[in-house]
């Protein structure tokens, strides 16, 4: 309990995570760096309560108390001071190689504010619910061969994120590759542009249109765009839902609709298994809508027990496994393109 509340005061952790009041543990600033684990150095976070003993070249942070069994009792809340792991912010032309987590409290890596960063080779293990990546106001970042084991975001893209190399990602439960979400702070415009991923799952997430409350718990209202997002060569296995677009994160009813666009998504050679019959889910803001999404190489088989379906809706003819579902407000739904999966 001691050390625990030692890290909840914000004058023993960075607070340089701008974006929902986050405090940080280890922060690397600076230029022209490279920090190399070589698969057994890290930061041992003492997320669980039988965590594993930690390796030589571990930090041991916390090693009383495990922050998930303190808070089976507690609310959870971002900004409540539970700390991330390892941040990089204000960085320039930095590496990150052979790096290793194990049990962190909250998310286990930020870049924020940062140019020219690259993550290769990257362990994680959270089997929590918390985020193992979030990305805010970087630019130029790649993450490669990235192991992570959690319950919640795999990688999470924020606002202003442009120009991601993101390879060989593997990620074991949770959600995915998230972009977003975006648009929770009503006097900030949210920008992701140039985002290319290969061997991963990916959902899409905005906050509506309406403020509902001010961050980090709650908000809404801005807006911004999603621009030039491709991925490909993906594989899931017995996924829920492969492809997930929706723009109500937080909503209520009477909500204004969300005004951030997303535009030139392109999702191409995907393969694997989902365990219902919904393959594709888009859910458009009628505020914006989204243009330019296209399918090619796509084939994601649902359980053997349903059969296949067929979208005919807009002039598109496509023959699938399982459904290609689109919900709410769907004429908003502007220059689709989906191709069957045996076209070239």
């Amino acid at each position: 309990m001691d050390y625990i509340q030692y890290w909840l005061n914000a004058n023993n952790t960075y607070r340089v995570v701008f974006i929902q009041n986050q405090a940080s543990w280890f922060v690397v600033t600076g230029s022209d760096f490279e920090i190399d684990a070589h698969n057994t150095g890290g930061i041992q976070g003492n997320g669980q309560v039988s965590s594993p003993r930690p390796k030589y070249g571990y930090v041991q942070l916390n090693p009383c108390q495990a922050w998930w069994s303190y808070y089976a009792t507690r609310t959870r809340l971002d900004g409540d001071g539970r700390p991330i792991s390892l941040t990089l912010w204000k960085a320039v032309n930095g590496v990150v190689r052979n790096f290793r987590i194990e049990s962190p409290p909250f998310w286990s890596n930020t870049v924020a504010q940062s140019n020219n960063i690259v993550y290769d080779g990257m362990f994680v293990n959270a089997t929590n619910t918390d985020p193992l990546y979030k990305g805010k106001k970087s630019d130029n970042i790649s993450l490669m061969n990235w192991d992570v084991t959690c319950g919640d975001d795999c990688l999470a893209i924020k606002g202003n994120s442009t120009n991601l190399d993101i390879r060989n990602i593997i990620c074991r439960g949770g959600n995915g590759i998230a972009i977003g979400s975006l648009g929770q702070y009503v006097d900030m415009p949210d920008i992701v542009r140039n985002v290319h991923m290969q061997n991963l799952q990916v959902y899409l997430k905005t906050w509506d249109g309406t403020a509902n409350g001010v961050p980090p718990t709650a908000g809404g209202g801005a807006n911004g765009s999603v621009t030039n997002i491709v991925a490909e060569n993906v594989s899931v296995d017995r996924v829920t839902v492969p492809i997930h677009l929706y723009q109500t994160n937080g909503g209520h009813s009477g909500d204004a609709p969300s005004s951030i666009k997303f535009q030139g998504l392109s999702f191409i050679n995907w393969t694997g298994t989902a365990i219902a019959n919904k393959i594709v889910d888009i859910e458009c803001s009628p505020a914006v809508g989204c243009d330019n999404i296209s399918f090619a190489k796509y084939s994601i088989a649902p359980p053997t027990n349903q059969t296949g379906s067929s979208l005919h809706r807009f002039g598109l003819n496509v023959q699938m496994s399982g459904e290609i579902k689109f919900r709410n407000n769907v004429g908003k739904l502007n220059v689709v393109k989906i191709r069957d999966r045996y076209d070239t």
